[in-house]
């Protein structure tokens, strides 16, 4: 590839343009909101100059609900001898595409599965993709020099490629990405009238539980307005669950010993499930989950504190391989969980602990 065209500068599609840009590939930029566009081109992803004849590959990055329109129009107008779309949603756009009767041999559907809370070029960065999942979703149609051209993109984003059909694609992201997000800001809606003294109480797990949260909704709201019903679905398998386990509180608050033992039971066969449902979570590098120890150290709030924590693992001959951090309330101090590998935790701890920090038990 040594031409493309992305329409669309916003987090996506600025971060794929300057992927591209610095691998070489001479990337055109457009965009419905020009000051989007210049502010992706002053940022290095490429040039707001029209190609002047067809480039290697198209890449749209438009919301869900536009894509087709937006597709179409490029494809009519002959920009590219490939176009590519990363809506996070991909049966609807082709099937918008069909009913239009385009041909879409030169056509693929993708996903970069990755992306932050934030929006707009500016949150854009050239190693968002790194490591990450990149759903491609040919079909029979799909011509193999158009597959190519993803793969490349794909490879110069870094990021791992992995075959879908499209449909299975939409009911995976419902339940990994889509449903998440909505019960994400459930559990945060709880907090906006919350009483200070308890939202003060907050700590990592309800932080964990509500980051997601902070995204924003216009766009949300295009992506779940293409992915409705297998969203609808699941919420409601989740609903099943809220109600059983509302009774199972419920029951705990009898008097009565065998209902008791019900909510007991409930409980518990909820938390179990979940557990079975969480140690299948890919862990590092998308490779099985690993069970990891962890150093809890006491840090002040102060300039250069993580960094002489990593500097002596690494003095120790210690790969840190996750780390956490819980800020304590009302203090200028807090808890850096590092995870490491369960051999590695004693030779960390003593290391540490030489160096004068303080270990959490």
């Amino acid at each position: 590839m040594r031409t493309a065209l992305v329409i669309g500068t916003g987090l996506i599609g600025t971060s794929a343009a300057l992927a591209l840009a610095s691998r070489g590939v001479v990337v055109h930029l457009a965009d419905h909101h020009p000051e989007q566009a210049r502010t992706a081109a002053a940022l290095g992803a490429g040039t707001e100059e029209a190609p002047e004849g067809p480039v290697d590959l198209a890449i749209v990055a438009a919301p869900p609900a536009l894509v087709a329109v937006v597709l179409a129009d490029a494809m009519r107008r002959g920009v590219a001898r490939g176009y590519l779309d990363v809506a996070s949603v991909k049966g609807g756009p082709r099937r918008e595409l069909e009913a239009l009767g385009l041909d879409l041999s030169s056509y693929i559907g993708s996903h970069p599965m990755s992306g932050r809370e934030k929006s707009g070029p500016l949150a854009a960065t050239g190693d968002l993709f790194e490591g990450r999942p990149w759903v491609l979703t040919p079909t029979r149609d799909t011509d193999t020099e158009v597959l190519n051209l993803a793969l490349e993109l794909v490879s110069h984003c870094r990021a791992v490629p992995v075959v879908m059909d499209a449909d299975a694609h939409d009911r995976a992201v419902a339940l990994v990405s889509h449903m998440p997000h909505l019960v994400s800001s459930m559990v945060a809606a709880r907090l906006e009238n919350a009483e200070e003294a308890a939202v003060r109480l907050c700590g990592q797990g309800i932080r964990d539980v509500t980051r997601i949260a902070a995204s924003d909704p216009r766009m949300w709201i295009d992506i779940l307005s293409a992915n409705p019903g297998p969203v609808a679905d699941l919420l409601t398998d989740v609903a099943g669950d809220l109600e059983e386990t509302v009774r199972a509180l419920r029951s705990l608050q009898s008097a009565d010993e065998g209902k008791r033992r019900e909510g007991v039971g409930g409980i518990e066969d909820v938390l179990r499930r979940g557990n079975a449902g969480q140690v299948r979570v890919p862990g590092k590098h998308g490779s099985a989950p690993r069970a990891y120890e962890i150093v809890a150290v006491l840090i002040d709030d102060q300039p250069g504190q993580l960094a002489r924590i990593f500097a002596d693992a690494g003095m120790a001959g210690v790969n840190i391989e996750d780390v956490r951090i819980e800020h304590a309330t009302g203090q200028q101090a807090g808890l850096v969980q590092l995870m490491v590998e369960p051999k590695a935790a004693p030779v960390l701890t003593a290391a540490l602990r030489e160096r004068g920090w303080a270990i959490r038990q």
